[in-house]
């Protein structure tokens, strides 16, 4: 095992896998994380840990990527999956109105992707369509 760049520890695989894992510090706990960042278990999640995700995609969290990353948290506890882009978009729009439940305005909070960037930042799995 060594250290990567961002502090994350990097876990030599085992003869014939490919798995690399990286892991942060949130509030004195150890996060495990996946080759790509997301929580490799769901519980590990807090606020903390999201302003910690966040921080590492060069984002700081206000008010409104949190009022998004609930709405993710409960789509996920009613449905057990992350939204792609479109139900997320409708989803939104349906709780916190029309001028929030945009593309657009998903994209200023969440930049590239927000259906993986938000439910990365939430402590959910990726959604299944997101490359």
């Amino acid at each position: 095992d060594r250290l990567s760049a961002d502090g994350g520890v990097v876990h030599q695989p085992r003869q014939g896998t490919q798995l690399v894992s990286q892991s942060m510090q949130v509030d004195g706990r150890d996060i495990a994380l996946d080759k790509e960042g997301f929580l490799q278990s769901l519980d590990d999640w807090s606020e903390a840990v999201a302003a910690e995700l966040a921080l590492r995609e060069g984002i700081e969290l206000t008010p409104q990527h949190m009022e998004v990353i609930h709405l993710l948290r409960s789509f996920y506890q009613t449905y057990q999956l992350s939204p792609a882009m479109r139900p997320l978009v409708k989803y939104v729009g349906q709780h916190l109105g029309k001028d929030k439940g945009s593309s657009m305005y998903l994209l200023g909070l969440f930049p590239g992707s927000p259906a993986k960037l938000g439910s990365k930042l939430a402590g959910l799995p990726k959604p299944d369509n997101c490359l």
